[in-house]
């Protein structure tokens, strides 16, 4: 089965691909950058930052 890279959008095989649905581990490697470095992002609701309390219980 042939599919596209979503990478570099080269054409590649499924069966025997150790790095799929990639062309390769430098395609695997670019994406996994692209994750860390937040260009990907999945929408939802805003997150409130949680706010530094000192704690009331101490005296």
């Amino acid at each position: 089965m042939l599919l596209t890279c979503p990478c570099c959008k080269s054409k590649t095989t499924w069966e025997e691909n150790p790095w799929r649905p990639f062309c390769s581990e430098r395609c695997k490697m670019i994406d996994l950058g692209r994750w860390a470095l937040e260009d990907y992002r999945i929408e939802g609701a805003a997150m409130d930052k949680p706010e530094n309390k000192p704690d009331q219980d101490a005296s």
